[in-house]
């Protein structure tokens, strides 16, 4: 990629931190306590007719802002999972005319049925354990000595500043971008913050960041469209996901270059941000339990538990939309064809009579699946790059910064948001 930036679509000032954050804000929904008042909805209504998101939390959802709203809220872990286990019943398609029409359509989380199953077919190798861990090592190095080793003589820090930059770095690097120009990945990062925070339902702030979305669109897409046909010239045999999906083939036919630049665009949103979410949330949740962290210090292969316990206990995304193909009935409820369901996978991931103890924060509980990462046939793609790049940050943040700790002169981190949920600032001192 070697046309500069300013020759890039020009959209107005918006930097990485600032479209994160607006992202952050966009979803941030009132000052309430979401636990709470989702433990008295399972005890109360269980089967809420009506859209609790838009009457309680006020923050967009995936379907955008001129779909009907949810006709049916569910809070329990039984009647989540049937929903989210059915996509036959239970469909993405409407998404395709929300956030999906950022990306022309042509975005999985859209897609439903074979058409869904060939696109994720198209995409999961890149992601695939086997695949991953071949880049683990350089994940561990990136994270170590161009993050990591320059802040440690400094013995404090937020730990934001790189849980913000670090998975960017890595996830667009295994999509295929050249890793040796974080200036240019950030950008690209920044213009796909700005498509999700286009993602409005009040008129005035629809204003403000539609225009800023609508030129992010046409920069990504010009600038993974570089990105691609440079590879195909280079001949496309990397084990990046450009030079995959150029070599796969899609409904009968190899992608051209605006098929593959469109799939690529439409992952970049979540990649790296959602794992940076989560990144605040784990690592508020271990160092408010100092014992836990020593624990986990001199115990190492606990940081898979407790990464999946902290994506139980504060999942990212506390809801899934779902659009029922026939008429049916949850819990009682009549739900109609095309009316949409709101899954709280929140209040799910806390349901008692799911989980023992369930408002305990505890590595050590029993396995089952829980909704962090979506479940079913929609389950996050990049989950197991998300929790490798995970893993490396914490190990080398608990070997770097000896007696890590919460920084006593600075305010507690605090974990909040309606949905996209994660700490905003994480500020430690080590010795």
């Amino acid at each position: 990629m070697n046309a500069p930036l300013a020759t890039q679509t020009a959209i107005p000032e918006l930097d990485l931190e600032a479209a994160y954050h607006a992202v952050s804000d966009t979803f941030r929904g009132p000052d309430l306590d979401i636990q709470a008042l989702c433990r008295e909805m399972r005890q109360k209504n269980p089967v809420m007719e009506g859209d609790f998101v838009a009457t309680h939390l006020g923050v967009p959802t995936n379907a955008g802002a001129k779909a009907a709203k949810c006709a049916i809220t569910l809070f329990k872990y039984k009647d989540v999972m049937a929903v989210m286990r059915d996509a036959a019943t239970f469909t993405n398609g409407f998404i395709a005319e929300g956030l999906g029409a950022f990306f022309d359509g042509l975005i999985v989380l859209a897609m439903d049925g074979d058409a869904h199953r060939r696109a994720r077919n198209l995409l999961q190798p890149v992601f695939m354990p086997e695949t991953v861990n071949r880049w683990r090592p350089e994940i561990d190095r990136v994270i170590r000595q161009d993050f990591l080793e320059p802040m440690v003589p400094a013995k404090r820090a937020e730990l934001m500043d790189f849980g913000l930059y670090f998975p960017i770095r890595e996830m667009y690097a295994l999509m295929g971008f050249p890793s040796d120009d974080p200036a240019r990945f950030n950008q690209y990062a920044t213009w796909a913050l700005a498509m999700v925070a286009g993602n409005q339902i009040d008129p005035e702030k629809i204003k403000i960041y539609g225009p800023i979305a609508a030129a992010a669109v046409k920069s990504l897409y010009d600038a993974v469209k570089e990105a691609v046909v440079q590879r195909r010239a280079a001949g496309a045999q990397g084990d990046d996901l450009i030079s995959r999906l150029m070599r796969a083939e899609y409904e009968g036919h190899q992608l051209d270059d605006h098929e593959v630049t469109t799939f690529v665009r439409s992952l970049l949103p979540a990649a790296g941000e959602t794992t940076t979410r989560t990144f605040s949330s784990v690592m508020t949740l271990l160092l408010e339990r100092p014992a836990l962290v020593e624990r986990v210090r001199n115990d190492r292969s606990l940081i898979p538990k407790l990464i999946d316990e902290a994506v139980r206990y504060e999942p990212v995304a506390t809801f899934k939309v779902r659009q029922a193909s026939r008429d049916v009935e949850i819990g009682g409820v009549k739900v109609a064809k095309g009316a949409l369901v709101q899954c709280m996978v929140i209040s799910a991931n806390r349901d008692e009579e799911a989980f023992e103890n369930a408002d305990v924060f505890d590595i050590d509980r029993k396995p089952k699946p829980s909704f962090g990462f979506g479940f079913g046939t929609h389950m996050c793609i990049g989950q197991f790059v998300a929790k490798v790049e995970l893993q490396c940050a914490i190990n080398a943040i608990l070997d770097l910064f000896p007696n890590i700790r919460l920084d006593p002169d600075k305010p507690a981190p605090q974990i909040a948001g309606a949905q996209l949920r994660g700490a905003k600032s994480v500020p430690v001192i080590w010795d």
